[in-house]
């Protein structure tokens, strides 16, 4: 497939979308709930990243060391999103799976009981690969198994509330049990449900079929680089996930400069999560309905961008507990509208030989973001304090949008022209 330039139309080997008639409200395929409930089952495992930090300091790791080992963590995510994505199209969706979850349960008890820096650097490195490696796979089986785009975007909703109750109970059972278990503990649990996610893929996912003759081969990296509408797309992704990602990087910075107990903090995070749970049941059939029309939800995408660059922006206006919390939930809405239209918008321009790839490269999007956020903040609050943090994060979020809007012009479907 050759490059698209800016100026190109949506590829026309691209398959149209489907009727929303044809699957929407039957039952979903037996493979997309395993895929769910073992995606929550892995995030709610998921202890190597977020504990990661107090294991090597537990280890006796000096601070700088710490860094440098976090940041190859995810440079192994990056890396590992491509990569799988890339192999899923390759090698079949159900051999990466069970491949890269395999390599979990064996690389995460490798972290658990290095001592050593070079032994801790490598394992979080192959730790970091396979760490969120389902994510590109699990988008190009639901792309496979699921015809219509209502379903399609009702499903995305269902596994974005998934992987936040997953992360809300790794946080309440990794509190709970780190200090009387300890933290190599928790990662040899998160390594067994890894297996258990490993074995379920082999059971669940369809194998590949058998490629014929006049199966187009797999798309190459070039071409998917080449694709403006998927940089767009991940461009606008990276500026709305950094509000995301600036609950974990930003807020505990500004709440101490304003001499707020960590326990405020927990409080903050406890809000967010409270709304995640409480509003995507509750906007995800509206948000099946908006995905049934003939172009991707690019406006909506833009939409989401906004309210989550101004919903934390916000924050630079607390300066108690309840103002940080208000802050959390407000970008709330705009979170779920992201990752339920960036889905959509996936799916509607990923060729059906290069599925997994467009997932993996997008899937760098949160990576990305996480590596970002922190950085950002820090010049914030040493240039221009809370303020600047506002501006900042609500510029990312119409930074997202501005990207939206050449993307909405090369995804848009041409209109039919008129009889002769």
């Amino acid at each position: 497939m050759p490059p698209i330039s800016l100026l190109a139309r949506p590829n026309p080997a691209s398959p149209p979308p489907a009727d929303p008639g044809t699957s929407y409200g039957q039952p979903w395929p037996s493979a997309v709930w395993a895929l769910l409930i073992g995606t929550f089952a892995v995030r709610a495992a998921g202890f190597v990243y977020p504990y990661l930090a107090y294991h090597l300091s537990a280890r006796g790791v000096a601070a700088q060391r710490v860094t440098l080992i976090l940041a190859l963590f995810g440079a192994g995510w990056l890396a590992g999103q491509i990569m799988c994505g890339a192999l899923a199209d390759r090698i079949g969706r159900r051999a990466t799976l069970a491949g890269a979850m395999a390599m979990a349960a064996i690389a995460f008890p490798v972290l658990a009981q290095s001592h050593t820096v070079v032994s801790l650097a490598a394992a979080s490195f192959v730790a970091g690969f396979v760490y969120d490696a389902p994510r590109p796979i699990v988008s190009a089986v639901i792309a496979d198994t699921v015809p219509d785009e209502p379903t399609r975007a009702r499903i995305a909703g269902w596994r974005h509330f998934a992987t936040n109750l997953g992360a809300a109970t790794t946080g309440a059972v990794g509190g709970a049990l780190a200090a009387p278990l300890g933290f190599p503990a928790l990662f040899l649990f998160n390594a067994a449900v890894c297996a258990a996610f490993a074995a379920i893929a082999l059971k669940a996912v369809p194998p590949r079929a058998h490629r014929t003759h006049a199966a187009p081969p797999p798309g190459s990296y070039w071409a998917a680089f080449g694709d403006s509408r998927l940089i767009l797309l991940w461009l606008a992704s990276v500026c709305a996930f950094v509000p995301v990602t600036a609950l974990y990087a930003v807020l505990p910075l500004m709440m101490t400069e304003d001499h707020l107990p960590a326990s405020s903090y927990g409080w903050s995070q406890a809000a967010g999560a409270a709304a995640v749970l409480i509003l995507s049941p509750l906007m995800n059939g509206w948000l099946a309905r908006r995905a049934s029309g003939p172009s991707p939800m690019v406006g909506l995408l833009a939409a989401g961008a906004v309210v989550l660059g101004a919903g934390m922006g916000s924050a630079g206006f607390a300066s108690t507990s309840t103002g940080y919390a208000a802050a959390v939930v407000l970008a709330v809405p705009g979170e779920i509208i992201v990752f339920v239209a960036a889905a959509n918008v996936l799916n509607r321009i990923s060729p059906s030989n290069s599925r997994g790839l467009y997932a993996g490269i997008w899937g760098t999007t949160l990576a990305t973001a996480v590596l970002l956020a922190p950085l950002l903040a820090g010049w914030c609050l040493a240039a221009g304090g809370h303020l600047l943090v506002t501006l900042a994060l609500t510029g990312c979020g119409l930074a997202g949008a501005a990207a939206c809007l050449p993307l909405k012009a090369l995804t848009t479907p041409a209109p039919p022209s008129p009889a002769t």
